[in-house]
Order: C-alpha cells, then structure tokens, then sequence
C-alpha cells in the first residue's frame, strides 16, 4: 500500500512538472509543484519506514 502511494505522488509530481506552464518554462516552481514534491517525499519516508529501511538508518 505504501509503494502504491508513493508511485501515485510520484507520478502525480512528475505530470504537473511537465504540464504545468511555469514549472516547465520558469526555473522557479509553483506553490502546487512544491505541496506535490512534500506529498512525495512524505509518501517515500513511509514507504522506507514500513518497509523496514528507515529503522536500520536510525
């Protein structure tokens, strides 16, 4: 379940890098890029929480 979400986030993030306007052209990315990429990030630490990884790194 959590590789499940992490790909959605994934793939959700990488779709808006492409389509959106300023995220493509500008260097500097929107306020929705950056909320997609903390659900992303989010969604991967608790892929590696739950899949045993993250505790062997603390």
């Amino acid at each position: 379940m959590s590789s499940e979400a992490f790909e959605n986030a994934r793939l959700m993030y990488e779709e808006h890098m492409r389509t959106c306007r300023q995220c493509h052209v500008d260097t500097v990315p929107c306020a929705v890029s950056k909320h997609l990429l903390r659900i992303c990030n989010n969604a991967r630490r608790e892929l590696l929480r739950t899949s045993g990884r993250g505790a062997a790194q603390a």
